[in-house]
């Protein structure tokens, strides 16, 4: 197991990916929450099956998957929907979780949640790093790498834990509003640091 586990956060199209990948490449290794998501909903899941019992057959494509941009499409206008699928996959997803950094190696491993604080995974870190970016850039940011309406992307940031919050409980800062030789230097500083 990894001497300490690192979650890193921030709200939508901040570029926790980015700095995954930053640190990745120095060898450190990273589970990513959005992945657990996506392991624990596979076809021949249980929770793939509740999902399609509750929300009806139209929920998977015709190839038996997720339909994720229509199971978004309900959660995000459906507070109740949401409700329910978290009571579902908040669960799994920390179990997932759990197996999977208890498995990692290494100075330090990461945990990377865009709800680390919502879903209460904050717990399963040691230290706490905020990627942040102005809301301005994460509306432009995730809009361009999802194709998605950016009133949709709203009710998704709004969803989330706000700027200010987050901020407030970090214990680290990552400035993602600039290059990625900004990024990369930030997390040749923080590698230091958590390294040690």
């Amino acid at each position: 197991m990894a001497e300490r586990v690192i979650g890193v956060t921030g709200g939508i199209g901040s570029g926790k990916s980015s700095v995954m990948r930053a640190f990745q490449a120095k060898g450190i290794e990273a589970v990513d929450a959005d992945d657990m998501a996506r392991v624990v909903v596979e076809p021949g899941q249980p929770a793939l099956n509740a999902i399609a019992e509750h929300f009806g057959p139209d929920i998977l494509t015709p190839e038996g998957t997720l339909n994720r941009p229509a199971l978004r499409t309900i959660i995000f206008s459906d507070p109740d929907a949401k409700t329910w699928l978290e009571a579902l996959l908040h669960p799994l997803i920390n179990q997932e979780l759990r197996l999977r950094l208890a498995a990692a190696q290494g100075p330090y491993a990461l945990l990377v949640s865009p709800l680390l604080f919502e879903t209460g995974q904050d717990r399963l870190v040691d230290r706490i790093l905020v990627v942040d970016v102005p809301e301005s850039v994460q509306l432009a940011r995730a809009s361009a790498r999802d194709g998605a309406d950016p009133e949709q992307i709203r009710r998704i940031m709004a969803s989330q834990m706000s700027r200010e919050e987050r901020l407030r409980r970090a214990d680290d800062v990552l400035d993602n509003s600039g290059h990625l030789a900004d990024l990369e230097r930030q997390v040749g500083e923080l590698h230091g640091k958590y390294s040690v």
